[in-house]
């Protein structure tokens, strides 16, 4: 009987998955069968993330899991890059290969080394399905529209790990996004290291999609991707002007008023010194023009305490920034020194105990924002998309939350309701994330 067997565990970020999502594609086009147990795989793969320091312990972890357990592991992912590669190298000298992000072909050329696939099997008549292997429930599904960054922020090293931006052709995405939508998706999630910048590189070349021209840019795409009939909501989108355009298809319901903005601070000096667009002013102005063309816009960013520098005043701009902006949803993240990034070099590092305190205070503010966001819900009618069914109840989200990330509707009444339908309910109760709901 022929082995192929193959494990695989996946790390990170949406990105990440998404790379996954295509090497496992491979595999199974090549033949090769997926298994979830060490035991019972010949080969195990483990995409790791690199991102911060929690994060590369996790993988570090994960591969000293597989390798007790196992023992033939090739390790792919954002730790396969740069120091941290010769890291694992010095750590795991006996991993069968070791690749960066969004490396397919030598991730598939170890696999084929190791373990090499059937001669026999006819890839024309394998089972995969169309829209490819998903990690996503069937419902909902990311859509990564480019790869790498042209941003150098002093805290990241996405830069260094996935190269610059590299976007694909519109074209290219409206196929994928076509074929999921015909396998029965009913939310895309758009990713990218920075969404906002779609199609720079390309000098926003024309491509086409079933015929007809379509420029290569973030306002083509989002107006395309809106004829497909389900949901559709951007993440990791940069506050450029040109966003200010999407806006109206947001109002006219054509994709989902909603925003995913890393902000990351609400003071100038803080952005100047990572890097980052610093107009502070400019942006709660545009936040406020965005919610005048459309009211029901909802807005999740995400923030960094403790930066190197931060002075108690310029942490008070941040929480000023905060209850003026009235998100409505933020994650707010300690800063945490990351090898390679440029911050490191930076003078006055803050103590732990301080940007702990500093995390504390955020997330209280925010808490009093969301609950008052959330309570205000109450008596209104939405419509969910439901994620979960069990005997009695069913749990959805609004328009206005992401999965895994922002908050749910539970709904007592899930009577002839299935993941994936939409369901109209009026919202009963509210709590500082979730919101409970009647059928109508």
């Amino acid at each position: 009987m022929y082995n192929n067997k193959v494990g695989f565990v996946s790390l990170g970020c949406p990105k990440a998955l998404v790379d996954s999502e295509r090497i496992l594609t491979q595999l199974r086009f090549d033949g090769y069968d997926l298994v979830s147990q060490y035991s019972e795989a010949n080969v195990v793969i483990v995409n790791t993330c690199g991102f911060i320091d929690d994060a590369k312990k996790e993988s570090i972890d994960v591969i000293h899991e597989a390798m007790d357990n196992n023992g033939k592991v090739i390790v792919t992912g954002c730790m396969g890059t740069g120091s941290d590669a010769n890291i694992l190298m010095d750590n795991f000298p006996d991993l069968i290969a070791i690749t960066g992000p969004a490396a397919y072909e030598e991730v598939m050329t170890a696999v084929h080394k190791t373990l090499p696939p059937d001669k026999e099997h006819d890839p024309l008549t394998s089972l995969v399905p169309k829209q490819g292997i998903k990690l996503t429930p069937r419902h909902y599904a990311y859509l990564k529209i480019s790869e790498g960054c042209n941003h150098h922020c002093k805290f990241c090293i996405i830069p260094s790990l996935r190269g610059d931006l590299v976007s694909r052709p519109i074209g290219d995405v409206m196929k994928e996004a076509d074929g999921l939508v015909n396998s029965g998706v009913r939310e895309l999630l758009v990713i990218a290291q920075d969404t906002s910048a779609y199609g720079v590189d390309l000098s926003y070349k024309t491509d086409f999609w079933k015929g007809t021209p379509l420029k290569s840019d973030l306002y083509t795409l989002c107006e395309s991707l809106g004829q497909l009939g389900i949901w559709i909501r951007l993440h990791y989108v940069y506050p450029y002007p040109h966003v200010d355009k999407i806006i109206p298809l947001m109002a006219e319901e054509k994709i989902l008023p909603y925003l995913d903005i890393p902000l990351q601070h609400g003071s100038s000096a803080v952005l100047k010194r990572m890097a980052r667009p610093a107009a502070t002013e400019k942006t709660l102005s545009r936040i406020n023009s965005w919610r005048e063309i459309c009211p029901d816009l909802s807005i999740r960013s995400t923030f960094i305490v403790g930066y190197p520098g931060e002075t108690e005043s310029e942490f008070e701009e941040l929480l000023v920034f905060l209850e003026e902006a009235q998100l409505d949803r933020v994650g707010c993240f300690k800063y945490s020194p990351v090898s390679g990034a440029a911050a490191n070099k930076l003078p006055d590092h803050i103590p732990d105990e301080i940007k702990e305190e500093r995390l504390e205070r955020v997330m209280n503010l925010q808490k009093d924002i969301s609950l008052e966001k959330l309570e205000g819900k109450i008596g209104v009618t939405e419509k969910i998309l439901i994620d979960e069914i069990d005997s009695q109840t069913a749990t959805g989200r609004t328009k206005g939350d992401s999965p895994n990330i922002d908050g749910l509707v539970f709904l007592r009444d899930s009577k002839g309701l299935s993941p994936g339908d939409f369901a109209e309910v009026r919202i009963i109760d509210s709590g500082e994330h979730d919101l409970w709901a009647e059928r109508l």
